[in-house]
């Protein structure tokens, strides 16, 4: 939820994101994480930026990660294949307020091979530069602010002078998202209008992968209970299989399962999968 919510602001306010970054106005268009290498990257929470002259690469992170100095590296490693001739700013955002010294690591050392990037941590950021931007509303609440519910107020307050109310929607929603982070639900609900939020991009997405969500639970529930009918009780490997699968996957696999005599034919199932 977080993640998304990063991602869609990043997009939808990448000129204002890269003059808060960069110093300068930049137009920027989103790189698919596909382009950059054969290999799938797992994109949860970055994001690619391009424009003439640069690639921006985002990571945002709720929580730190002792993997985040490695996987910079590659990723650069694979922008800098993709993009030989263009600069490469790397950043990474730390959402939540964090006493471990990851959310300082802002370099990989090992041998001779050595790589650096940025490191913003957005609770040790001054509140008033956020407010000046629309689209880095949502980024205010997690600042630098003694007392969040009267940040939450005053960035209410703005969003209710925004006059498009697509974009009154969609940064009241995120805003609502990211300050869940360090106010609960209640006084979140007191100061931002829920009936805007209702008509925003992010609440639809939401709303879309809870169905979505819903109905793989309720499809890796149903099969694990055939397996379990028809197989025997399945190993703990075979059931982390199962939950990695795709909804459509899974319903494949509930066909499939009807010409299934041993636990050997549904290894062999996997294997096929992953030669496709």
């Amino acid at each position: 939820m977080y993640d998304s919510t990063c991602k869609f602001i990043a997009t939808e306010y990448s000129r204002e994101l890269a003059i808060w970054l960069l110093g300068k106005p930049l137009e920027l268009t989103e790189v698919k994480p596909s382009e950059l290498s054969l290999e799938p990257i797992r994109a949860d929470s970055l994001i690619f930026l391009e424009s003439e002259d640069l690639v921006l690469h985002i990571e945002f992170q709720t929580d730190p990660k002792e993997d985040i100095p490695y996987r910079m590296l590659d990723y650069a490693v694979r922008l800098y294949r993709r993009y030989e001739h263009k600069e490469i700013y790397q950043v990474v955002i730390y959402l939540r307020n964090s006493q471990s010294l990851l959310v300082r690591e802002n370099r990989y050392q090992r041998g001779k091979t050595h790589h650096e990037f940025e490191i913003i941590r957005l609770w040790e950021k001054p509140s008033k530069p956020l407010l000046q931007v629309t689209g880095l509303f949502p980024f205010a609440i997690l600042s630098q602010a003694e007392d969040k519910e009267s940040l939450l107020r005053q960035i209410s307050q703005q969003i209710e002078q925004i006059s498009d109310s697509r974009e009154q929607s969609n940064i009241a929603a995120s805003t609502a998202i990211l300050a869940g982070l360090v106010l609960n639900k209640d006084i979140i609900q007191r100061l931002l209008r829920t009936d805007i939020m209702k008509e925003s991009v992010i609440y639809q997405e939401i709303k879309a992968e809870g169905r979505q969500e819903g109905r793989q639970e309720e499809a890796f529930n149903l099969l694990v209970r055939q397996l379990n009918r028809r197989l025997g009780a399945i190993s703990p490997q075979l059931s982390l299989k199962l939950q990695s699968l795709a909804l459509e996957q899974l319903e494949n696999l509930g066909e499939a399962l009807l010409d299934f005599e041993s636990v050997q034919d549904l290894e062999q199932w996997f294997e096929d999968l992953s030669l496709n």
